[in-house]
């Protein structure tokens, strides 16, 4: 019985891929369970459009409220600090009836802290509006 050594030969250069082929193919199939299980629905409520709704002939003229981005406040072009924007909204909040609230268009500018923003949206709730809108900053 002869038994070869493979004293004169180097190291053998081919690497066996079914342990890789066994591994990926496993893989893809975990994949391919899971996958689906992944992507689930979420169920929106979407309000429906009431066609009997009767548009008001004089809307009120919306008031534009823009933020800088060190966030000062201008309504409709006027400077006004925090207190002067809680009074007017709650002019505007007073009024009751949606229907009668002009528009808040707030605009600001790209580089303003959400945080005013959002101050800005939680004195609005707060008062009462309805109807409040973005617009780009200018």
């Amino acid at each position: 019985m002869a038994f070869s050594s493979g004293s004169g030969k180097g190291p053998m250069a081919d690497i066996n891929v079914t342990p890789l082929v066994d591994v990926m193919l496993v893989l893809l199939i975990i994949f391919m369970i899971t996958a689906p299980m992944l992507t689930h629905k979420v169920k929106i409520d979407l309000p429906q459009p009431n066609p009997n709704v009767v548009q008001p002939e004089n809307p009120p003229e919306p008031v534009r409220l823009k933020i800088d981005q060190s966030g000062a406040l201008y309504w409709n072009d006027t400077p006004v600090d925090e207190l002067g924007l809680k009074a007017q909204l709650a002019v505007i909040g007073g009024l009751g009836d949606p229907a009668k609230q002009p528009e808040v268009q707030i605009a600001a500018d790209d580089g303003v802290a959400y945080e005013h923003v959002a101050r800005v949206l939680a004195d609005a709730k707060s008062y009462g509006l309805t109807k409040i809108g973005f617009t780009e900053g200018q």
